[in-house]
């Protein structure tokens, strides 16, 4: 697949799940934006950018930047900041489950790891387990802080 197809299931995934949660999802009319859906949360617009994020081992990755082709061909990266962002909603193919991350976690990061089973060196510490950002284990009501 397509990096595009890749990230039009996950777009399509997430939004799914968000509406089976009864949160209102919102498209923009063009492409090329920072956020790829709108979440309505009781009036409270969140602004969602959308990623594919497979599995490796025992870790969801989410990469936390967007490319773009400059002229010349170069490849430019950058990683999504507060300002243009609100959320980051990942979805992994290979677990089928949907991940919501606040900005305030993702803001200015490349990439972030989500723990599906504890590390084989025993860490414990700063460890984001996978299962507290599903979709289906959020507190959607609370949306002041996103349900987390």
């Amino acid at each position: 697949m397509t990096t595009d197809e890749k990230g039009g299931i996950a777009e399509l995934k997430i939004a799914t799940a968000a509406t089976e949660r009864g949160i209102d999802v919102l498209r923009p009319m063009s492409e090329g934006g920072r956020y790829d859906l709108v979440f309505d949360m009781g009036g409270r617009l969140v602004r969602v950018q959308c990623k594919w994020a497979p599995r490796l081992c025992d870790v969801v990755v989410v990469r936390l930047q967007s490319s773009r082709r400059c002229a010349g061909g170069a490849l430019r990266q950058r990683p999504y900041t507060a300002d243009e962002i609100d959320a980051v909603a990942a979805y992994c193919p290979e677990v089928d489950r949907c991940y919501f991350l606040p900005a305030a976690m993702v803001s200015g990061r490349r990439g972030i790891h989500l723990r599906l089973a504890p590390p084989r060196n025993g860490q414990r510490a700063c460890l984001n387990w996978a299962e507290r950002f599903e979709f289906s284990r959020l507190d959607w009501a609370r949306s002041p802080d996103m349900g987390l």
